[in-house]
């Protein structure tokens, strides 16, 4: 097989599962949203297409079983019920773990058939005879898979999936169920059943046969052995408005059409058209193009006033060719593939593909290039070089401060392409939360059944980016928040009643902006943190005394939850307490150059905060002095530099006043353990409070600059005070300080008693 192909699959496969879990969550909690039901049945069917194609008949069958029940639900047969819908997430969750063992293995052994039996027993309206119905709905089931699984050879059955582009064989049992016609032209008949049935108005819905009838008049309209050679076909129904010389209108629209399309037939023929011998409008076969690219351009041509396209791509199967990969097949597309309406706007289909550009095809379309697949591995080597040049740069700049017109223009241009390549590399990297956050609402779903708690689960910001290595870290951080809201924050439906709340939690998935920083939220309208527990709690656990943890503020307090092993709940479960994972969390979050804080009000919900680089590997650093040796402070965690002027103390720890809060002074000498001789006086770096309500103070600053940070390795792995390293023009190795693990005294800023006061006089040693 492929090894191309193979990966496309695997990858596809799983963007088609994850958006079919969140539409399925959307039908559950909204059985009428027809919309919900429409993408559901589009991309069950992609997914038995591809497994299809792939020869995988195991995943196809459960496909086509659930396709079958929720049939019934579309066309009112049966109830959208929680019992209904956990038999379809079983099914969906059997797909995953059917493509995980084609991913590891090659193939699949899992045996399909007690999870179809209870689908179709559903599906008949009797979920409880799925047991003594398995055996004989598992072969039929077997039996539908095979002909769902490829080995279907004659042409006129095959089914152009208009959401992946796959050829997809229709079965009898597709035939008898009708969910191929359903998805093929669900969005053109806008949710109807089968082809003659009514759709509640005494009309029948034409659309199937109208489309059949548009494939029957390419294949007649485009010669055989032209049509086998394409990889798409699309039909265009161009109405013109013409004047007195419909003639010379109508050689104006054709001498419009760019010479990039590929115009492949026209009705009427093309001499017929240029002599005005046609009535309101003409129809083109345009192939190789991609259908909002084509439905923009014609629209702008010489006395078009509508035209709407149709994807007839199954003419191409018909004789005897192959499908290529067209735009928008990658990963579900919207209604408007098989129907793009002028100036329509398909969000998922602008800008992710092209024609493939095969040997009769013509240039790529300007969307395909929008978006590509890179190879992982080649990405990462990109960013290696950029690294690389980053250092030569500082490295240049560095040779020639002592002359400066030596090089100065070359300089100026490598800074010019080394920050643009830079910024391009960067970027390319960034991937949208929505990877990462679309996976959470299946979760949270099944923990609040699981426990029988209702809960309304809210996503915003998910199309705020993150560098890829981030991405991939922080995914388990946050599923560990997130089971702990459902399953320690939101109180069960009758606690939630007494408390005067409404039965159904809040939980609220959020991330924004905040200069080079991305902040993830996770809160909850539950009981919150009981702050009191947990000072009992870390007494008991001997984490601190009682006087030590009672003269902490309840912000610091709510730090204790993320040690390891940290929970106030008695009853140990499977996923008890906040602080199951929530060590992980922490190590995770700061591992990666971040940090995380938590806020709550007894009785009234909690917050979690997560706070992330946007990048990794090359960032913006002050070049701080402590005696003879420099040291490296990220540039975004710094609110302000000034030079020392008034120190005072508050209980034996030194402070500086700032607008009226108290930032605890750490003296970089003694932190960092450097004994030379000092200045008299010093530079101090004041921290922003939401990363650490601190202030440094040093001997001097130096300069801004962007350095490649290198993380430390081996046994200096986890160095307190210490992020990693990096190599300056000089070739000096500089330390970069790490701001959350720097030795030195923390407060809550204007949360402790005596440094509010001292804060309200202006600061007043002791």
């Amino acid at each position: 097989m492929d090894e191309e192909l193979y990966q496309a699959f695997i990858t596809e496969s799983e963007e088609s599962i994850t958006q079919l879990n969140n539409s399925l969550l959307t039908l559950e909690s909204n059985p009428e949203d027809q919309e919900a039901i429409d993408d559901i049945f589009r991309r069950a069917h992609t997914l038995k297409g591809n497994f299809g194609a792939m020869g995988f008949d195991t995943a196809a069958t459960v496909a086509h079983a659930i396709e079958d029940l929720l049939d019934e639900i579309r066309q009112g047969h049966l109830d959208v019920t929680p019992e209904r819908m956990d038999l379809v997430f079983e099914g969906v969750d059997l797909i995953v773990d059917v493509l995980h063992d084609i991913e590891e293995n090659g193939e699949t052994t899992i045996d399909p058939s007690e999870a179809v039996g209870a689908l179709r027993a559903a599906a008949e309206g009797d979920a409880g005879t799925a047991a003594v119905e398995g055996d004989e709905h598992g072969e039929t089931a077997e039996t539908a898979g095979d002909g769902d699984g490829g080995g279907d050879t004659d042409p006129e059955s095959d089914v152009v999936d208009e959401d992946d582009g796959s050829a997809d064989p229709v079965s009898a049992a597709d035939e008898d169920a009708g969910s191929d016609d359903l998805v093929d032209d669900a969005d053109a008949a806008g949710g109807s059943n089968d082809p003659g049935e009514s759709d509640g108005s005494g009309e029948a819905d034409d659309a199937p046969s109208a489309r059949e009838e548009l494939i029957d008049t390419a294949t007649e309209t485009v010669p055989e052995e032209d049509l086998s050679g394409y990889d798409a076909l699309y039909h265009v129904d161009v109405a013109l408005s013409t004047g007195d010389m419909k003639s010379v209108d109508a050689g104006l629209f054709l001498e419009g059409v760019p010479e990039d399309l590929t115009v492949v037939g026209a009705i009427p023929p093309f001499a017929e058209i240029e002599e005005g011998s046609f009535d309101e409008g003409v129809e083109l076969f345009v192939a190789d193009t991609d259908s909002d690219a084509l439905a923009e351009t014609v629209d702008g041509l010489w006395g078009v006033t509508d035209c709407e396209v149709t994807d007839v791509s199954t003419a191409i199967t018909r004789a005897g060719g192959r499908l290529g990969d067209r735009a928008g097949d990658t990963s579900g597309t919207t209604s408007d593939d098989d129907v793009a309406k002028k100036g329509g706007n398909s969000d998922e289909a602008a800008g992710t593909g092209g024609p493939s550009g095969g040997e009769n095809g013509s240039e790529r379309s300007i969307a395909e290039v929008k978006s590509v697949r890179v190879d992982v591995d080649q990405l990462d080597e990109l960013h290696e070089l950029v690294e690389q040049l980053v250092t030569s740069r500082i490295k240049l700049r560095q040779a020639i401060d002592d002359d400066e017109n030596r090089g100065v223009d070359t300089l100026d241009e490598l800074d010019k392409i080394s920050s643009n390549l830079q910024n391009t590399v960067m970027d390319m990297r960034l991937i949208p939360l929505k990877k990462v956050f679309d996976k959470f609402p299946r979760l949270v779903r099944d923990l609040a059944r699981e426990e029988d708690k209702k809960v309304d689960f809210r996503v915003e910001g998910q199309d705020i980016e993150l560098d890829r290595t981030i991405l991939d870290e922080i995914s388990d951080p946050l599923m560990h928040v997130l089971r702990n809201a459902v399953d320690h924050g939101i109180e069960p439906p009758e606690e939630r009643v007494e408390a005067g709340k409404p039965e159904q939690g809040v939980v609220e998935l959020s991330a924004h902006r905040e200069h080079d920083t991305v902040v993830i939220e996770v809160s909850d309208d539950g009981g919150g943190l009981d702050v009191d527990r947990i000072r009992e709690k870390a007494v008991s656990k001997g984490l601190a005394s009682t006087e030590a943890i009672s003269a902490l503020s309840d912000e610091e307090v709510y730090d204790y939850v993320f040690h390891p092993g940290f929970s106030t709940n008695d009853e140990i479960t499977d996923v008890s307490g906040r602080g199951v994972g929530m060590d992980v969390v922490k190590t995770t979050v700061e591992a990666l150059d971040g940090s995380v804080s938590v806020t709550s009000t007894l009785g009234e919900g909690s917050t979690f905060r997560i706070r992330l680089p946007v990048s990794v590997a090359i960032i913006k650093v002050l070049f701080v002095t402590v005696g003879e040796r420099q040291f490296g402070v990220p540039i975004k965690y710094i609110d302000e530099i000034g030079r020392e002027t008034r120190v005072d103390t508050v209980q034996g720890d030194e402070v500086v006043v700032h607008d009226d809060q108290v930032f605890p002074l750490i003296r970089l000498r003694d932190a960092l353990g450097i004994h030379d001789p000092g200045p008299e006086t010093g530079m101090i770096v004041r921290i922003r409070p939401q990363d650490r309500q601190v202030a440094l103070l040093c001997d001097g600053v130096t300069r801004q600059e962007e350095v490649v940070v290198t993380p430390l390795q081996g046994p200096l792995s986890g160095s307190e005070g210490l992020s990693g390293t990096a190599v300056i023009g000089d070739g000096n190795v500089i330390p970069i300080l790490d701001i959350g693990t720097l030795d030195g005294p923390d407060t809550g800023g204007t949360t402790t008693g005596e440094y509010r006061e001292l804060a309200a006089d202006g600061g007043t040693s002791d």
